[in-house]
């Protein structure tokens, strides 16, 4: 039953992509494109280019959270939740001021990675002070790390120009715009290797998921597979950050809601949630575009709008029904 509900998720998945791709590419707040101008030609290439993001960026976020909920043994685990994301903004939000931005477009995007992967360092690290980390020792590190991160960030936002903060304020609630391509084939060679290791990882993840313990005795080699795999789901999330900025919920909605859908198995789960991701936030992006127009709303606002009530929506139904699985 669970094989053909996730054969039919797949191809229902299969079907969405050219008709989301259709619908992004056509609808914005300049309508659709006058293919025989140059300007519509241009208006064409961009929505190409920020629908690709979208993907790349929802698919890292959607794996990355998958990932940690299955190490973490959390439904609720998202990038957020290690102080990745924050540490992505911190470094970001330092570039900014520094006017890094200026020197190069991937001065913003790199620093937004050095941050993110600095952070998840220092919180593995801490947790594992006296040998290899528990699932509780990097939950705790992450939030104490997150909270100083975030502090830290809030700090630098007081003392900021105006300019410097209308820059980190948009960067904070995330932009799609592809403002370089080299960046966007970066991030979507990172995220591409990342949803590699992860999946020939899914076995493990699939017993870890049990307890480290009867990972252990199931022959998983526990402390491998938690390392490579907050190191995988790291540098998604990163590469998410480094390009889009801060875009909330992917990874805590669409891993949960895909898993409720095609079962807890890791090797459909995470295909289904990376795929699930992207065209989530493909549509999201087009809201956003085109449901002020012509004033555009960050993507980030928009996720957070449709992905709040509805994950409250799940939590309500998942505490009549039994627990989160």
């Amino acid at each position: 039953m669970t094989v053909r509900r996730s054969t039919c998720f797949f191809a229902i998945l299969a079907g969405l992509i050219p008709v989301v791709f259709a619908l992004c590419l056509l609808t914005g707040s300049a309508g659709i494109p006058d293919l025989g101008t140059v300007t519509g030609h241009a208006i064409l290439r961009m929505r190409l280019y920020r629908t690709l993001a979208a993907l790349v960026v929802g698919s890292g976020l959607a794996a990355s959270g998958t990932v940690l909920q299955a190490l973490l043994r959390n439904p609720l685990a998202e990038p957020y939740v290690l102080g990745i994301s924050s540490g992505g903004a911190l470094g970001a939000a330092t570039a900014i001021l520094m006017g890094l931005g200026m020197v190069s477009v991937f001065a913003v995007p790199i620093a937004a990675f050095v941050g993110a992967t600095l952070t998840l360092t220092l919180v593995y690290l801490l947790a594992g002070e006296q040998g290899i980390p528990s699932v509780h020792q990097l939950i705790l590190s992450g939030v104490i790390v997150g909270a100083v991160v975030s502090s830290v960030l809030m700090f630098l936002i007081s003392i900021a120009p105006t300019r410097g903060i209308h820059n980190i304020m948009w960067w904070m609630l995330g932009d799609l715009t592809v403002t370089s391509r080299p960046l966007l084939w970066a991030a979507m060679a990172l995220t591409g290797t990342g949803l590699i290791v992860t999946w020939t990882l899914s076995q493990s993840f699939n017993a870890m998921t049990l307890g480290r313990d009867m990972a252990h005795h199931l022959g998983v080699r526990t402390g491998r597979t938690l390392l490579l795999g907050l190191a995988m789901a790291t540098l998604m999330a990163a590469a998410a950050v480094s390009l889009a900025g801060i875009i909330g919920f992917v990874g805590l909605v669409v891993p949960h809601t895909v898993r409720r859908i095609i079962g807890p198995d890791h090797r459909r789960l995470i295909p289904g949630a990376a795929l699930s991701g992207g065209l989530f936030l493909a549509l999201c992006d087009t809201a956003a575009r085109t449901i002020m127009a012509p004033r555009e709303l960050p993507v980030g606002v928009m996720t957070a709008l449709l992905g709040g009530p509805f994950f409250l929506a799940v939590l309500r139904r998942n505490r009549e029904r039994g627990p989160l699985t």
